[in-house]
């Protein structure tokens, strides 16, 4: 009777660190080893690898240790402890190609052969973006506890966004007004 009992409170507390937590979670391992596969050949190859994967539990053993433990430290320590901090994507921009390194605590973004950088750094203590170019650091945009971003425009004035399609779309379009005034 006692090892019945057991069973379901272990149950219960298993239960609920998914249900109660409340969070999806960036899901960093399984995408992780997602990624990969996909970088291991062709797409037979792949597929090979991927079956093998779910035969020998890799894929639901790290969706699973996602979807209980590394998705609830995500959600109540603010930081994904999968993060690819270090990792360097090349990202083709309108001028060239950019080098986007991932930093502990933002970005850093350098045009490919220029050893120029600037950085987006998150400030978790003040919950803004900032970006650091040239040893200047200057606020961009300040999250509040309410929905909505305070986005700091090129004059020094603030425009208050909500964080939906909406509020992008006018920040976007404020920023094209902007730049078409620069370009002007």
């Amino acid at each position: 009777m006692k090892k019945s009992r057991l069973t379901y409170v272990a149950a219960c507390v298993f239960c609920s660190t998914i249900l109660f937590s409340s969070c999806v979670g960036s899901f960093g391992l399984f995408n992780r080893l997602s990624s990969w596969n996909q970088t291991v050949g062709h797409k037979f190859v792949n597929e090979l690898v991927f079956i093998a994967l779910n035969i020998v539990p890799v894929y639901p053993i790290a969706y699973l240790a996602d979807a209980v433990v590394i998705n609830s430290i995500e959600f109540w320590t603010g930081s994904n402890p999968m993060a690819n901090v270090g990792d360097v994507r090349k990202v083709k921009g309108e001028n060239g190609n950019y080098m986007v390194e991932t930093l502990r605590d933002g970005y850093s973004i350098s045009k490919e052969g220029d050893k120029k950088a600037m950085e987006l750094i998150y400030n978790k203590d003040a919950n803004t973006w900032n970006v650091v170019a040239q040893g200047e650091t200057t606020e961009l945009l300040k999250m509040k506890n309410d929905g909505t971003a305070d986005l700091i425009l090129p004059n020094g004035t603030t425009m208050n966004v909500t964080l939906d399609a909406k509020g992008m779309t006018a920040a976007r379009q404020v920023a094209m007004d902007n730049s078409m005034f620069a370009a002007r």
